[in-house]
């Protein structure tokens, strides 16, 4: 019995669908997001051209082609009995270009007459189109063509794929007639628009392959393309790619969107700007409604027609869950009973909404509040999809991986195209990732996108990189307005008054960074009824900090998570790092009505940025000046009841004994200065002379007027002017050390670039790395992921599946190596390509072999 060729197959039943109705549905998908007005303006701008109807059939006709080289035997071979089976199983994209080029070469191809047509529409184009197209799994084709047909060159008895080619030709010419019209219009060879078309159709190969929304459909039947193009409108709609009517229907007031009728000066200034700007970036203080203007702005595009989605980044996955939730909260009360659920943007959490989700050993995802799958929330069950939602929040890394050559960049960035862009704490990046938001908004507003930047602490070294202006003197930056929202292409801020949220914050130095001390500080002022905010720099002296707490008789003052001690850093699994966020919340509540009592909460850097948590007092190591302003923004954030005598905020800083000179050597103290490595030198906040202006600013002013003081704080410890003035008052030393940041810094820029996925770059001159992990692991400072297999019950109580090390520990580490689980009394004991981790309640730590 001969067998027709199936595009999708059921392994266990054995149920199919034909090539050619699969090979429908997903230019039938495609050519619906065409019909959507923003990707079709967005696929405009791409091609610097309105793009013909004639343009649209063509190219969803050339989309049919994507699965071709399922059409060959060692494919199809995958989807019959064992005994069936003859010669080596093959792949389908790279006998899919096989295919192609054999059938421009050999006149007896079946698709020989096809291909001559599709060239004669523009033969350049057509080929570099169908290398985009082919890539639609994420990476570019490397393409090695066997010119005397190779190993299509046979026929099993019970398949003929010479036949069903034929078959597609059929269904190609008949459901695409117009594509197929004799008309003098070449298609668009921009590459820009190429780019975009692949990532347009592996996010449509995605949707086309979900069976919820395009059951199988056998035998083959001449007019399927009438179902495709109905079960495309659908598909698109129930996941929320087409926003259908909301926009023109519901416009929300700001009172809706931010939950307060007037909105606060910045807030104002933010929404007087017209849509026809695409990037706007807004400096305002820690807990003026930055996040309320972005969404304020995104439901003004999107009444206007200038967007579809949008999605909020920030630096840190405890800020992600917290405003995921803020934000989800909003759209309901902006949106009612229409508003689309918040997707969290967290690889490995699942979660839109107030959902949480499962995942199923046969990928599927099992809803806590529903038996079966929710069409709504297909973008949150896969790290791939999360940019295709109508609103995700997450980590700044996910947009990030649409500019760099890694697997699925065009998915994202075609995507992200048709979102607002917020990114929160920009001024947070270090050289690489500045480096890749520049591609990112390059990328983006080059296809027509938006985007809106946010700091509380940006510089002007920093700003006007963004904003592409000059850089002005020191004191002409000293003298700009703050709060201030800027226009890429305007010289001037539009100034937005300060709303009357000073704040007073005490300073005070401790000419030390031992743990103890900091434990000993903590505790005194704990029992004292405050509640008290640790941020070391470094994981190794947080969990110091932590356990000299303990030491001292601290132990019933720091937070608690399973009714046990427990601290937060990004050593945690996925799991357990929710379980800590919210066990932050509730230490440092923002509640007028939050319980009276002293609490000790140790941390790193993930609690810096973006969250909206109050503490009385902070004890903080010396940073930045701008991360230190983030830093004080968690203190004194909401006006709340205090204990006595703490009436203004407050803020220790400690500082390293012996100075910042003994680090220009070069050497590493918790976080300042640098190291030497496997990967080469690293560091946290590296570049000395900022540390040491902010030293003595810290020094000079005891007393800080918060946000008046904002912009003399962070240019006088930032500015260019004042940084190459400390460097020659230190002397020689520091000039060789700061020789050596900057060519370092102007390396990881480099490898930034060359990392960098250039969308001006003909499709088929693409050569993507062979190993994403090389790029991804420098986004969010995180290195190899430990997947733990069946899940363990982790420190805290509940099943943990995965934990990520640090870049520096996973040298030589396989990311697919076997671990090997121990579990003793108070944690567990990963065993994985001969080195040894502990998993407890301070987190991740690695084991040192002692030499005999």
């Amino acid at each position: 019995m001969k067998r027709p060729a199936w595009g999708k197959i059921d392994d266990q039943t054995g149920d199919y669908h034909p090539l050619a109705h699969h090979s429908m549905d997903v230019a039938a998908v495609f050519l619906r997001m065409l019909q959507l007005p923003v990707i079709r303006d967005r696929l405009n701008t791409a091609a610097a051209t309105t793009l013909s109807s004639l343009t649209s059939q063509r190219l969803a006709a050339l989309v049919f082609l994507h699965d071709i080289g399922k059409l060959h035997p060692g494919f199809q071979a995958k989807g019959w009995p064992p005994g069936l089976r003859r010669g080596p199983l093959r792949g389908h994209v790279d006998q899919g270009c096989a295919f192609l080029e054999l059938a421009c070469r050999w006149p007896n191809h079946p698709f020989h007459p096809m291909m001559r047509q599709i060239l004669e529409w523009g033969d350049v184009a057509a080929a570099s189109l169908l290398d985009a197209i082919l890539a639609h799994h994420g990476r570019p084709v490397a393409e090695t063509v066997d010119p005397t047909l190779g190993s299509w060159d046979y026929t099993v008895p019970h398949y003929n794929w010479r036949e069903e080619a034929s078959v597609m030709d059929d269904a190609l010419r008949g459901w695409f007639t117009d594509a197929f019209v004799s008309q003098n219009e070449k298609l668009n060879d921009e590459p820009r628009l190429h780019h975009m078309v692949a990532g347009l159709v592996a996010l449509a190969d995605w949707i086309a392959s979900d069976r919820q929304f395009f059951p199988y459909s056998a035998p083959f039947d001449r007019s399927y393309d009438k179902t495709a193009h109905r079960r495309a409108t659908h598909a698109l709609s129930a996941i929320g790619f087409d926003p259908g009517e909301l926009p023109s229907r519901l416009v929300p007031t700001f009172l809706q969107v931010a939950g307060h009728a007037t909105p606060r000066p910045a807030q104002a200034a933010v929404g007087a700007v017209a849509p026809d700007a695409r990037l706007i970036v807004l400096e305002a203080e820690t807990g003026s409604g930055k996040t309320e203007a972005a969404l304020w702005r995104f439901t003004q595009l999107l009444a206007a027609g200038a967007v579809s989605s949008l999605y909020f980044a920030v630096p840190t996955r405890a800020a992600a869950r917290q405003l995921h939730r803020r934000i989800d909260k909003a759209l309901r009360r902006a949106y009612g009973a229409e508003a689309p659920e918040a997707v969290l943007a967290i690889p490995g959490m699942v979660r839109a909404g107030d959902a949480s989700g499962r995942k199923l050993p046969d990928w599927s995802v099992l809803w806590e509040d529903h038996t079966g799958p929710v069409s709504t929330r297909w973008a949150a069950e896969h790290a791939t999809r999360f940019l295709a939602a109508p609103v995700a929040v997450g980590t700044v890394d996910q947009a990030m991986l649409a500019a760099l050559q890694v697997k699925h960049a065009h998915l994202r960035g075609s995507a992200l195209s048709r979102s607002l862009l917020v990114i929160d704490e920009v001024h947070a990046s270090d050289a690489y990732m500045s480096a890749v938001i520049d591609l990112l908004l390059h990328a983006h507003l080059g296809v027509g996108g938006y985007a809106m930047l946010m700091s509380a602490t940006l510089g002007a070294r920093a700003r006007t990189r963004w904003i592409d202006d000059r850089l002005p003197a020191f004191d002409a930056s000293v003298a700009v307005p703050y709060p201030a929202v800027w226009i890429r292409g305007e010289s001037q801020p539009r100034i937005a008054a300060a709303d009357g949220g000073d704040k007073t914050v005490h300073l005070e130095t401790i000419p030390t960074m031992d743990p103890m001390q900091a434990a000993k500080r903590a505790v005194a002022e704990a029992r004292r009824g405050a509640r008290v905010l640790v941020i070391r720099n470094t994981v190794r002296i947080a969990v110091a900090t932590w356990h000299a707490v303990h030491e001292i008789g601290g132990e019933s003052l720091l937070m608690r998570v399973a009714d046990a001690p427990a601290l937060h850093h990004g050593r945690f699994a996925v799991e357990d790092r929710a379980l800590l966020d919210r066990a932050v919340e509730r230490a440092l509540a923002v509640d007028r009505q939050r319980a009276r009592g002293g609490c000790i909460v140790v941390g790193t850097q993930t609690l810096e940025q973006s969250l909206d948590i109050d503490a009385d007092l902070m004890i903080t190591d010396l940073c930045p000046m701008d991360v230190l302003l983030q830093r004080i923004g968690r203190v004194h954030r909401h006006r709340l009841p205090r204990p006595d005598g703490f009436d203004d905020a407050r803020a220790v800083v400690l500082l390293p004994s012996g100075g910042l000179d003994p680090l220009a050597a070069p050497a590493f103290e918790n976080g300042l200065g640098t190291w030497d490595g496997p990967g080469g030198r690293g560091g946290i906040y590296q570049e000395l002379a900022v540390l040491e202006l902010t030293r003595r600013l810290v020094d000079e002013y005891t007393v800080w007027q918060i946000p008046a003081m904002n912009r003399a704080l962070v240019e006088g410890a930032t500015h260019p002017d004042r940084v190459a003035a400390v460097i020659g008052e230190m002397g020689e030393v520091w000039k060789r050390y700061d020789d050596s940041f900057g060519g370092a810094q102007a390396a990881e820029a480099q490898i930034a670039d060359m990392s960098a996925l250039d969308r001006s770059v003909r499709f088929e001159e693409l050569q993507f790395p062979g190993k994403d992990e090389r790029i991804m692991t420098r986004l969010g400072a995180e290195g190899v992921v430990i997947h733990l297999s069946p899940a363990c019950d982790g420190p805290f109580g509940v099943p943990v599946t995965r934990v990520t090390l640090p870049p520096r520990w996973s040298f030589g580490i396989s990311s697919d190596a076997e671990v090997h689980v121990e579990r003793d009394e108070t944690g567990l004991l990963l065993l994985v390509d001969g080195r040894s981790f502990r998993y407890d309640r301070a987190g991740l730590d690695r084991i040192q072999v002692k030499s005999p």
